[in-house]
């Protein structure tokens, strides 16, 4: 079984909690834009998400986490800091990086630029531009 793909050419599901169904879908669809593709009430708003599912799953009862639970790869990190607050949003600044630029993009040590925000329901999403994605 060592080293036997057991799910390396399985699709990855991505998941994200909600206590208010309708704020997700203004800011996963209106927002970010993101593609409904099913409306499974009352448990799920399903989203195409550059052909990985994000299902929103509706919950009674969230505490959001402290640290990023879904993100996204891009190849211009300033324009979509500024398409995302221009639609809106307000990026996070975290404690212990401190040398953010103005937009509240970091640099990481291993050369990624990292952006982060929120969601309605205080998911941590995040951007990051790879230091080869040019």
């Amino acid at each position: 079984m060592a080293g036997e793909s057991i799910l390396g050419g399985s699709d990855v599901i991505a998941f994200a909690p909600t206590t208010d169904r309708s704020k997700a879908r203004a800011f996963y669809e209106g927002v970010l834009g993101l593609r409904l593709v099913a409306d499974e009430q009352p448990f799920a708003l399903v989203f195409d998400a550059n052909g990985i599912m994000l299902r929103v799953t509706a919950v009674h009862e969230f505490e959001p986490q402290q640290f990023t639970v879904l993100g996204w790869c891009v190849h211009d990190i300033e324009a979509s800091v500024d398409k995302l607050v221009a639609a809106g949003l307000k990026f996070e600044r975290f404690q212990g990086m401190n040398d953010a630029d103005p937009r509240g993009i970091w640099n990481s040590p291993g050369g990624a630029r990292i952006a982060w925000f929120k969601d309605p329901d205080g998911n941590v999403l995040s951007l990051t531009e790879f230091a080869n994605s040019n």
